[in-house]
């Protein structure tokens, strides 16, 4: 028998299960069943997740007033995995399943989690569709800054090239925004400025934090983060330093020598030249203006 014909019969032993997949491969199962259910490899935890309006899909497979609500616990969801961050932008799929045959199921959602705001002791997050990324602002901007990331596929920079990355262990954190590590010899005073600490260990590792300035300070090296990491640090935690670019040409040139691959456009006309006006006493001939 199939989930529909089962549904068909008006006597239904229908729950929901959920799977989340956070960023970092961590996959978590619940359902709103009281006792835990398995398929597709995974176990479904009872009573220890979440819980769901009703899916309200329109036309271009939208999902709209959709959100998840639940409790945070130890075994389950915690507030200090949310407040760190782990959980933005997490994998998110949704069966409907007959808890008594579980073969019975069907996929009724597929998207990722949005907002989440936690009160309570409790959650409550929304739900976005496979098409919410279609109602995104996209394509190319022509700026004189690259577009491009540090390292990605359209950079091609290797990070790993030695001078421009390293792992040292935490020494002192006077806060989790202003961090003090070992010595890093090899990465020259100031290359991490714009670059990225990567937590390797610890109670905040898989966290990334944005490097705003870098400096050496009585034999430690000092790195000041935008923002805050959003989890405790604690000496001996290991980092991954990696160089920074402010995607600039003369950057990429120079302290890179990767101009071949840098994706702006340097050379194109500023506001200033776009409001320039004929001025007295000046030649204006029409030719090409330089700026």
């Amino acid at each position: 028998m199939s989930l529909m014909e089962h549904l068909a019969t008006g006597h239904t032993t229908i729950a929901r299960a959920w799977a989340l997949t956070r960023r970092d491969g961590a996959t978590l199962g619940f359902t709103d069943h009281d006792r835990d259910l398995a398929f597709d490899g995974m176990v479904f935890e009872a009573g220890a997740g979440l819980t769901a309006r009703a899916l309200e899909q329109v036309t271009g497979l939208a999902v709209d007033n959709s959100e998840a609500v639940g409790a945070l616990r130890d075994a389950g969801l915690t507030e200090a995995d949310i407040r760190a961050g782990r959980y933005d932008g997490a994998a998110l799929r949704i069966w409907e399943v007959n808890w008594a045959d579980v073969c019975q199921r069907r996929l009724i959602f597929r998207g990722s989690l949005g907002e989440i705001t936690r009160a309570g002791g409790a959650f409550r997050a929304e739900l976005r569709g496979l098409s919410e990324p279609l109602g995104q602002p996209g394509g190319r901007v022509y700026h004189a800054a690259c577009s491009a990331v540090l390292g990605d596929a359209r950079c091609r920079f290797d990070l790993d090239t030695p001078g421009y990355s390293a792992e040292a262990p935490l020494l002192t954190a006077s806060d989790a925004q202003r961090l003090h590590v070992a010595p890093v010899e090899t990465i020259a005073e100031g290359f991490l400025a714009h670059g990225r600490v990567i937590v390797l260990s610890g109670q905040a590792a898989g966290l990334i934090g944005m490097i705003r300035e870098d400096r050496t300070r009585t034999g430690q090296r000092e790195v000041t983060l935008w923002d805050a990491l959003r989890a405790p640090l604690a000496p001996g935690d290991m980092l991954r330093l990696e160089a920074g670019c402010d995607r600039q040409a003369g950057t990429c040139r120079l302290k890179f020598g990767n101009m071949l691959n840098f994706q702006g456009f340097p050379h194109i006309p500023g506001e200033d030249w776009l409001m320039a006006y004929p001025r007295a006493g000046q030649p204006n001939q029409g030719g090409q203006r330089r700026g």
